[in-house]
């Protein structure tokens, strides 16, 4: 092991640590600790976005998308700008009513108690779980540098976020998310730059021997279950892509917590407009290393990792010069940090505001404010066993992107059938979403359905039988 590089990744390690630690002071009320009183500016919380929509198994998995197959991914970033789109015109003035700290208690507002309740039930159970597979990819990262188990990976990282998420809230989350996308952004041009250098002929050899993978559009339609398998092709990619960053940016509370965190509803709206663009140089970028890896071992007769995901960690780690290594490492493991410190925080959010302040009313803000800091440390401890799990898949990214596919369209479909209805009431939304979990829960594991259809299937099916649940709803008075 390259003692420079190790240097690096435990200078970044105890650096990162050390700066969000530094946002506790001045946090008083529970405002300040999940919104970060409201005084970030929107080219942070932009940021912030796309590294909560990036994670490890972005930087791991994306490329060993494009490596095994070509550009297809990026059908599926397109619905993420309609998706955004909607989510700007028709979420966020909703949330800007008045102060809100979480998501649901827009569902309150509209239908009541016990919707609210179990929205937010909803996401704390597959917010845990789609944080587990994510926390599972770093321990990829982490096995290749180290020669540790996944456990032991997978405990280091997650007790170090939990240090600076515990002490510096939603304030913390936010600039560490700059700091941390900035170097694996950093991180990958690096990757890129020096891949391409070691390839013989350049970019237009590239270009040659992996034409084919520069493909992008699949405008292919018909019909058929075989049609509804495949992952990636337009249709699929568009509504995939929108419906569910429609749902996890305008329903999960991981996302919607940063556009709350906005000065205001135009700030807001500027932030997650603007994060497409990052996010689609971004994919484009991984997904480009991926073919470069690909030409890469193709001219010098190597053979693949077992696991494709981990064909860009080892490649970095094996042939990258001493310091760059642990540079690009120290990203990766940036990303992963990133993305749990804010996972962290939204899942205590959601514990403390939707559940104990909806059953201890008059608890006081400092009360409120420590049981926030203990709910942080709860959920990390939570997420341990869930990442070790995780850590056996073998693709880390569809494994994330099918569980949180699973509920995402219960709740978009009732969030929708909240904003866009006035006739529903609270029975006809828990009728909605048990119908719509029913039907993806039979899709999920008894067709061969692809999971980029997932959210748009439970979303209709949980607003279609939230209005015809209305139709039987006795009236009121």
């Amino acid at each position: 092991m390259r003692i420079l590089d190790l240097g690096i990744i435990l200078g970044y390690l105890i650096g990162i640590t050390w700066f969000g630690a530094r946002f506790r002071r001045g946090q008083k009320s529970l405002r300040d600790y999940f919104l970060g009183g409201r005084t970030a500016p929107w080219w942070a919380i932009s940021l912030s976005i796309v590294s909560a929509e990036t994670s490890t198994l972005t930087i791991i998995g994306t490329p060993a998308l494009a490596f095994g197959g070509n550009l297809g991914f990026l059908q599926i970033v397109l619905g993420y700008l309609l998706a955004r789109i909607v989510i700007s015109f028709l979420f966020l003035p909703q949330y800007f009513r008045g102060e809100m700290f979480t998501a649901y208690e827009l569902m309150r507002r509209r239908f009541g108690e016990r919707i609210r309740k179990l929205t937010a039930l909803i996401f704390l159970v597959t917010r845990t779980l789609a944080e587990g597979v994510r926390v599972a990819g770093v321990a990829l990262v982490v096995a290749v540098v180290l020669h540790t188990g996944a456990t032991a990976s997978i405990v280091l990282i997650v007790l170090l976020t939990l240090f600076y998420t515990f002490e510096g809230g939603m304030t913390a989350v936010i600039w560490t998310d700059v700091v941390q996308m900035t170097l694996y952004v950093l991180g990958a041009v690096v990757s890129f730059l020096v891949i391409l250098g070691q390839i013989h002929g350049g970019w237009a050899h590239v270009t040659a021997l992996a034409g084919a993978k520069f493909t992008v559009f699949d405008f292919r339609f018909a019909p058929t279950m075989e049609f509804f398998s495949r992952k990636y092709n337009f249709w699929a990619g568009l509504a995939g892509g929108c419906f569910l960053t429609t749902a996890s940016h305008g329903t999960d509370q991981l996302m919607v917590q940063r556009l709350l965190s906005a000065q205001n509803e135009r700030q807001s709206r500027l932030a997650l407009l603007s994060s497409w663009a990052v996010i689609f140089v971004q994919f484009t970028l991984f997904l480009l290393i991926g073919i470069l890896l690909f030409v890469h071992y193709t001219d010098g007769h190597l053979p693949a990792p077992a696991r494709p995901d981990e064909i860009y960690p080892r490649f970095i780690w094996e042939s990258l010069p001493p310091g760059l290594a642990g540079l690009v490492i120290a990203a990766i493991l940036a990303a992963a940090m990133a993305n749990l410190s804010a996972a962290l925080n939204s899942l205590a959010s959601t514990t403390v505001v939707d559940l104990y302040r909806t059953l201890a009313r008059n608890a006081s803000e400092a009360r409120a404010l420590r049981l926030a800091r203990l709910a942080t440390v709860g959920w990390g401890v939570v997420m341990m066993p869930i990442a070790i799990q995780a850590s056996r898949s073998r693709s880390v990214l569809e494994a994330g992107l099918t569980i949180a596919s699973v509920p995402s369209g219960m709740l978009l479909g009732v969030f929708l059938l909240g904003v866009l209805t006035k006739k529903p009431r609270e029975g006809a939304a828990v009728a909605g979403v048990v119908a719509g979990l029913a039907v993806i829960l039979y899709v999920t594991f008894g067709t061969p359905i692809a999971f980029t259809w997932y959210v748009l299937i439970g979303t209709v099916v949980t607003f279609g039988a939230g209005v015809i649940g209305s139709w039987f709803q006795k009236a009121e008075g």
